[in-house]
């Protein structure tokens, strides 16, 4: 790419996406964090079917939509609203207990809802094979 291009792409306010070995460097930990808390957001307004169905393809398969939107409101209308959420450890894994073999970010939240004033969520995503981290389980203790 010119020079040229460059500077009236600039000048115009065009984003060019980024090589790929800028996009690689960064941290597993930090990439999956994002898509982690979008997803949390999705949850924390009930939105369990869409939660659902933005979760890893072997969570799916596993857990049907019913069987999941009952487990996550088990899980979650007991809690109430979210009132904070911070996150507290992120752990990058080739490996984890009872899952295939892939790359694994597993984060902690310390987390306050308006029922419990202190929980701890665990979010485990898993990297797809298009690039893009997506959640495989789900926990709060």
């Amino acid at each position: 790419m010119s020079w040229h291009v460059l500077a009236l792409a600039t000048l115009l306010g065009v984003v060019l996406p980024l090589p790929a070995t800028l996009a690689a460097s960064v941290p597993p930990e930090k990439a999956a964090q994002a898509p982690a808390e979008e997803w949390l957001a999705l949850v924390d307004a009930g939105q369990y079917t869409e939660s659902w169905e933005q979760m890893a393809p072997h969570f799916r398969k596993e857990v049907g939509k019913r069987k999941w939107k009952t487990e996550i409101q088990k899980i979650r209308r007991p809690l109430g609203k979210l009132s904070e959420r911070k996150l507290k450890a992120a752990e990058y894994s080739r490996e984890l207990p009872g899952a295939p073999e892939g790359e694994y970010v597993v984060l902690r939240y310390d987390t306050s809802f308006e029922h419990r004033a202190a929980a701890e969520e665990t979010v485990t995503l898993v990297l797809g094979q298009d690039l893009i981290w997506r959640v495989a389980g789900y926990a709060v203790k």
